[in-house]
């Protein structure tokens, strides 16, 4: 198989709790920047680096995902993280992307906060050497050099974080034109967050 034929694969991990709009164009910029073939969202199982506190249900923020998506046929969902169960470390998750897409190029999309914890995860050279990484920059976390063969995703970053929609859901305020429509309606009917 030549170099060109080779499939071109993104991996987008997050607790997406919620999935918004930034994810979405993140995912839309890294499929555009990058040439992918498609882009697979991969919603944890336990994050290793985030509290499980305000964190609802695998299989809710699966959902969530699952809804945004629907309407992009570039991108899919894996469940693979809730099947495996525990902490979700992403060298597990790649290795076994590896072994389910054969020589397919494998880029693991972040944003620029990641590079705050970049020391602290699991098996990082190994990581390193099984995937390329695309590191989109995120309002708030500037960076100046990226460590060792990462790639900068460009991307004008919406302004939006899980975080933020969850305080505006605590407090009764308006998440439309954050999140999916799909999404608040999912999140409403629920009783997400609230």
């Amino acid at each position: 198989m030549s170099r060109s034929s080779v499939r071109r694969i993104g991996l987008l991990g997050g607790t997406f709790n919620p999935v918004h709009l930034g994810h979405l164009a993140l995912a839309e910029e890294a499929k555009e920047t990058l040439k992918l073939e498609k882009v697979i969202f991969v919603p944890t199982h336990l994050p290793p680096h985030k509290s499980s506190k305000a964190l609802v249900s695998a299989q809710q923020r699966y959902r969530m995902v699952a809804l945004a998506i629907k309407s992009n046929p570039y991108f899919s969902i894996s469940n693979i993280e809730l099947k495996r169960g525990g902490i979700s470390y992403s060298v597990d998750t790649v290795k076994r992307f590896k072994v389910l897409l054969g020589n397919a190029q494998l880029y693991f999309i972040v944003g620029s906060d990641f590079l705050k914890e970049f020391s602290s995860w699991k098996d990082m050279q190994k990581l390193n050497q099984i995937c390329k990484f695309a590191i989109a920059q995120r309002p708030g976390f500037p960076f100046k050099k990226l460590p060792g063969k990462m790639r900068l995703v460009r991307i004008n970053a919406l302004d939006i974080s899980s975080t933020q929609i969850r305080k505006r859901l605590k407090s009764r305020r308006s998440i439309r034109y954050l999140v999916p429509e799909s999404v608040r309606k999912f999140i409403l009917r629920t009783g997400l967050y609230s």
